[in-house]
């Protein structure tokens, strides 16, 4: 069996040499890694502005012994990190998922106060629900996610537990998501919807949050942003 590093350093390796813009699609994963251009060139050895050209095009397109560098830089640098990248992306293949599904699915060690991650996510509340705590989160494109899973595999969403805050990205009123969770049992401690101001909600939602106990929130943090606050969080 592959190590999750392995795994990911192919999945990054062939979206670079596969893109039609493989400077944007590079640019894309250094700052997934959140590793600046001045840290990759430093790692890579060489100037910084070999970097910035490649990732705007003024170079020509990196052939494959620079699209290996760049991915083996960027998970050294992970690793010295402490490996959170890595250790995310190995989270989400265990749970059976795409990252283009799931961003994000992390258990926590101990529950922690739902109102604690709501400031984590600068979440504001619509309706409250039964639960006061969640011991974990997932964070789903919404548009994917109905497009892509199964009612089973819509269940595997919830990780170990359900007592967990599942977070919605692409959301423009938050119809789908919930109504999508009717046809799910158990339901989650909490749904977030990303993107979306509380007046620009799906004028049903709060009752149907309240009618399943399910507490519901928005939050408009930009999408890199929220994801950085839950790589930190608990």
């Amino acid at each position: 069996m592959r190590e999750p590093s392995e795994e990911l350093a192919e999945r990054i390796a062939g979206e670079i040499a596969l893109s039609a813009d493989p400077g944007a699609t590079l640019r894309k994963w250094r700052e997934e890694f959140d590793v600046t251009q001045t840290r990759l060139a430093e790692e890579l050895d060489v100037a910084a502005s070999v970097v910035s050209d490649y990732e705007s095009g003024r170079r020509e397109n990196p052939g494959i012994g620079v699209v290996s560098r760049v991915v083996e830089a960027l998970l050294a640098i992970d690793e010295r990190r402490g490996g959170d990248r890595v250790r995310q992306h190995a989270r989400v293949l265990s749970a059976g998922f795409d990252q283009e599904v799931v961003h994000d699915l992390r258990e926590y060690e101990a529950t922690v106060p739902l109102a604690r991650f709501y400031r984590a996510v600068d979440a504001e509340t619509v309706a409250a629900g039964r639960a006061d705590t969640v011991a974990g989160h997932t964070v789903i494109n919404s548009v994917a996610a109905i497009k892509r899973l199964s009612r089973e595999e819509f269940y595997r969403l919830y990780g170990q537990s359900t007592n967990r805050a599942l977070v919605f990205t692409g959301v423009t009123r938050g119809e789908s998501p919930l109504v999508a969770l009717r046809v799910v049992t158990p339901t989650p401690s909490a749904v977030v919807l990303h993107g979306i101001e509380p007046p620009d909600l799906w004028e049903h939602a709060p009752a149907l949050a309240r009618a399943d106990g399910v507490s519901l929130a928005t939050t408009t943090l930009p999408l890199e942003d929220l994801l950085e606050a839950l790589r930190e969080f608990p």
